[in-house]
């Protein structure tokens, strides 16, 4: 297991590139924590420092985003927080992204665990008392 620190804001693009560092051939993310604990803003960091130029936010409603590198390569971005049943991601071809070879990053995957492959990399987000998150992949 790996263990990052993100100190503060200021400092989380230097936490994704380690990130990044870390990724090798994988690429399916489940992103996990609570509410609040920095996950969107964590894989923000992380696209943009793969070289996606386009705005990142959190796909609430539509449950998918995909973003595009300077390079061309496909970043999808999931926030499964508002499916409430399996036939939900099934319909909207949650197992095609996932098994597409490109980058998946998962924010609330617990949803969609049972489709998740096993190669999955579970990332935990924890913040501490001082303000710093911990994350362990």
């Amino acid at each position: 297991m790996i263990s990052l620190k993100i100190k503060s804001i200021k400092t989380i693009n230097e936490t994704a590139r380690q990130f990044i560092n870390q990724i090798g051939d994988r690429t399916v993310f489940a992103f996990n924590g609570s509410m609040g604990a920095g996950k969107t803003t964590f894989i923000k960091a992380i696209c943009e420092e793969l070289g996606v130029t386009e705005t990142v936010n959190s796909p609430t409603f539509s449950i998918v985003n995909e973003y595009e590198t300077e390079d061309g390569r496909i970043i999808y971005h999931f926030d499964c927080y508002r499916i409430n049943k399996m036939e939900e991601a099934l319909e909207i071809g949650v197992e095609e992204y996932l098994y597409s070879g490109n980058l998946c990053f998962i924010e609330w995957s617990e949803k969609i665990a049972s489709l998740l492959p096993d190669s999955v990399v579970n990332v935990e987000i924890t913040e501490l008392a001082n303000g710093e998150r911990n994350v362990l992949m």
